[in-house]
């Protein structure tokens, strides 16, 4: 056996443990990053593992490291941006937030749950209007609400133009 494949195996069996939620996948996961420090799915791995226990502070690093990387697959970059951005703006590092999640978005163009996420930021950041605006392209476009798609085209226009009026 390979020693790739040997933590590969290994990342397999802590990401079981951590998706059972069990309390050996973070001791696991920290372990394994701590002898694979250069392995991007490994550190994406150990920050979500942080992230469920609430050590959001703990897991920034470990989200870095996943995104300078290489080799991490598209669905978890995604998966880091978004956790990374979410655990930046739950600590206050509004700033940060914004251009990770922005960053996101230039790999992700138009991804829901990215776009929501930055506008929870902007709203932390006093940006009221941008927040809104942008809250209401995401809804526009992703909601299956009959209501909201019957006036799909009124809430894309305004959501530009919340101030005018006739």
């Amino acid at each position: 056996m390979s020693a790739e494949s040997g933590h590969d195996e290994a990342l397999a069996e802590a990401v079981r443990l951590r998706e059972l939620r069990t309390p050996q996948a973070h001791e696991r996961l920290l372990s394994l990053a701590a002898g694979h420090p250069g392995h991007a799915g490994i550190a994406y791995q150990t920050a979500w593992a942080h992230d469920s226990l609430g050590l959001e502070a703990q897991a920034v690093p470990f989200y870095q490291r996943a995104l300078d990387g290489t080799g991490l697959p598209a669905e978890d970059r995604h998966g880091a941006f978004l956790g990374l951005g979410s655990t930046l703006r739950v600590l206050g590092r509004y700033e940060e937030a914004r251009a990770v999640l922005g960053r996101g978005l230039t790999e992700f163009t138009d991804d829901a749950a990215l776009r929501t996420f930055l506008a929870m930021t902007l709203y932390n950041l006093g940006e009221a209007r941008e927040a809104v605006s942008t809250l209401l392209k995401v809804t526009a476009a992703t909601s299956a609400d009959p209501g909201i798609q019957a006036y799909r085209r009124a809430v894309e226009h305004y959501a530009d133009r919340l101030d005018e009026t006739e």
